[in-house]
């Protein structure tokens, strides 16, 4: 019998103009994604802006009113849920209490009419994969609380699956084990070349799991790109918001660059006309203090400080009244609180410029 890693790498995904409504209210706005062979797409956003009801639709367990979602470049859309060999991994992982952890694996292989030596040779391969193949005869109650997502996970991969959806696997996992799981989940789809659409609210699991993330508000995708590119060059205000800390400094644009509300001139390439309202989004990590003033830079009050290892978390305000988070390097005795400074761009910063809008 091959192994999963031979039957499951392959499959692409396409998502074509998805819309979803209910009554009157549209939860996906003609959406569109694809998804390489082997790829995991994180789908992330704030509660309520159409990540999960993408993830159902694309599972089978909600009609669309108009779009295609294709496998391998074949439409599902006229098949049910149980022949689109979708696996799928939930949140509360979904586990029948009364049958044995192999049990709960083969469930997918037997409502296929799968049974005898050959289903159970899977459910033992399978077990073994996430390091479960002593525990196959505990019932579920009998397993912590990793152990059951890996079960699911198992379950899950049974079908062999060209798809496989995770939605919020790791929600009700405390910190260390919900690490744990998502360098497990990571692992084994690289090992299968797995392709994956991973729903969370949790940015940092977005961020560590992914290779590209999918921001999602008010049932759109505002940007889809790697980690590295929404965090560094958000695409809207929103996603500048939602991934990561952000620093908002209302200005005014100039030939050369911006005028801050604070106070400094800051010379930065922008295509916005000369005199228009903007709000530049900046990083912690993208802000310094310097004791002197200079015309880059903008007087601040120092407010709160934490130390974080090699590292100060620093509150400041600056004359307009805006209030800013940055990072700093903890060299001796952290300044006090209400001290005066002058804050300015980090060497090598690249800020984002974004038109004002009315909130």
């Amino acid at each position: 019998m091959p192994g999963p890693a031979a039957t499951l790498r392959g499959h692409t995904l396409d998502v074509d103009a998805l819309t979803v409504r209910y009554g009157g209210f549209t939860a996906l706005d003609a959406v569109s994604l694809s998804v390489a062979a082997g790829e995991v797409v994180a789908l992330l956003g704030p509660s309520g802006c159409g990540k999960t009801t993408l993830l159902r639709t694309v599972a089978g367990f909600i009609t669309q009113a108009s779009g295609r979602v294709s496998i391998d470049g074949t439409s599902i859309d006229d098949l049910p849920a149980n022949r689109r060999r979708v696996g799928i991994v939930f949140q509360n992982y979904a586990l029948f209490p009364h049958m044995s952890v192999a049990d709960n694996v083969a469930y997918g292989l037997h409502a296929r009419g799968e049974k005898g030596p050959k289903a159970a040779a899977r459910v033992a391969e399978l077990l073994e994969m996430v390091q479960l193949g002593a525990l196959a005869q505990r019932r579920p109650a009998q397993l912590s609380g990793g152990q059951q997502q890996r079960v699911a996970l198992a379950r899950a991969l049974a079908i062999e699956p060209s798809i496989l959806l995770l939605d919020e696997p790791f929600a009700a996992l405390d910190r260390s084990l919900r690490l744990d799981m998502q360098m497990e989940i990571k692992r084994l789809q690289r090992q299968l070349g797995l392709t994956a659409i991973l729903v969370t609210h949790d940015q940092d699991e977005a961020m560590s799991v992914a290779d590209r993330i999918a921001v999602m508000q008010r049932g759109r995708i505002d940007q889809l790109g790697t980690p590295v590119e929404v965090y560094d060059h958000p695409a809207t205000p929103f996603v500048a918001g939602f991934i990561g800390t952000t620093n908002r400094l209302p200005c005014t644009t100039t030939a050369e660059g911006v005028t801050l509300h604070a106070g400094a001139a800051l010379a930065l390439a922008h295509s916005l006309p000369t005199g228009s309202r903007a709000m530049l989004t900046v990083r912690p990590e993208q802000l310094a203090l310097a004791s002197e003033a200079a015309p880059d830079a903008w007087p601040v009050e120092l407010g709160l400080a934490v130390p974080l290892g090699g590292q100060t978390v620093r509150e400041v305000r600056c004359t307009d009244g805006t209030a800013l988070r940055l990072t700093e390097p903890r060299r001796g005795a952290i300044r006090e609180l209400g001290a005066t400074a002058h804050c300015r761009l980090a060497p090598g910063a690249n800020p984002t410029l974004f038109p004002h809008t009315e909130e």
